[in-house]
């Protein structure tokens, strides 16, 4: 059962993606639970610098950059303004459930032990995968050719939620 562990280990590229994968899962542990909100945004970028390494490692790396340039640059800065520029009273903090943690550690445990299992047990075709020489061109391509009006509606639906934010700020603000 282990024996499978130690053969996706032996090369750095698995142990890299490993790496990235706990740092990505911690990052969003740490996320939910921190109490404040700035700590909330620093391991929410931990996560998606993670995720861009996991790109890397994938040979995606435009996808990766735009990772770090969209998610965890301009979002996580978007976020800390955000929380800058509004009022915040003390938060009280939740009552301590024992139980409740108690049964949500038993869960986690439960599913990690049953996606354990699975995982070990699965037996995955062996396929090669031919890469594009320039993934940027290639992206470029399907996005302006084929995927060219989906690219156009994603861009209204943000223009409208960015028109939507500042409408609800400017009535939170009055």
């Amino acid at each position: 059962m282990f024996g499978n562990i130690a053969s996706f280990l032996s090369s750095g590229e698995n142990i890299a993606f490993f790496v990235f994968a706990l740092m990505a899962i911690g990052g969003a542990i740490f996320m939910i639970n921190f109490n404040k909100v700035v700590h909330m945004v620093v391991a929410l970028a931990l996560t998606f610098i993670s995720l861009a390494g996991l790109y890397v490692v994938l040979d995606a790396e435009f996808v990766a950059f735009v990772q770090i340039l969209i998610y965890a640059g301009a979002i996580s800065i978007l976020m800390i303004f955000g929380i800058m520029m509004t009022k915040h009273q003390g938060e009280e903090e939740e009552p301590k459930r024992p139980v409740h943690n108690t049964l949500l550690i038993i869960g986690a445990l439960a599913l990690f032990g049953v996606l354990f299992y699975a995982i070990q047990n699965v037996t995955l075709p062996a396929g090669e995968f031919k890469a594009a020489e320039d993934n940027t061109l290639e992206i470029g391509k399907l996005l302006f050719n084929q995927h060219v009006l989906p690219f156009e509606i994603m861009s209204v639906l943000l223009t409208v939620a960015f028109i939507g934010a500042i409408v609800v700020a400017k009535r939170e603000e009055d």
